[in-house]
């Protein structure tokens, strides 16, 4: 069983940086592929990012390709996401996932909120 509680969402600007946290509970974290989704108002949620156990591959959506940037600390059982030069199409609730297969998400967290203004 993997926790996952997501924080350093909130409000900026266009062209500004955020850089989201998802801590995880349990002593297996570093088994888990970690990934960040986010879903818009009205849309369904679709892949950001994601980041293998040992942290040796990362993968992006060609959207935010560039701009973001995902890592993990295992000692510390967190997952972040850098996000540059944000736009109001960033907008969203982001959620940070963990699975232990590869791209089968089995734990998400709550989600945070990254409102973008133009």
């Amino acid at each position: 069983q993997v926790q996952l509680v997501e924080s350093g969402g909130g409000l900026v600007q266009a062209g500004g940086s955020l850089r989201l946290s998802c801590a995880a509970s349990g002593r297996t974290f570093s088994s888990y592929d970690m990934g960040w989704f986010r879903q818009a108002p009205g849309k369904e949620r679709e892949f950001v990012a994601a980041v293998r156990s040992s942290g040796g591959s990362t993968y992006y959506a060609d959207s935010v390709k560039g701009r973001f940037s995902v890592s993990r600390d295992n000692a510390k059982n967190t997952v972040y996401l850098l996000m540059n030069s944000l736009k109001p199409e960033d907008t969203a609730v982001y959620y940070c996932a963990a699975a232990f297969a590869f791209g089968a998400y089995d734990y998400w967290g709550q989600g945070t909120q990254v409102t973008v203004s133009s």
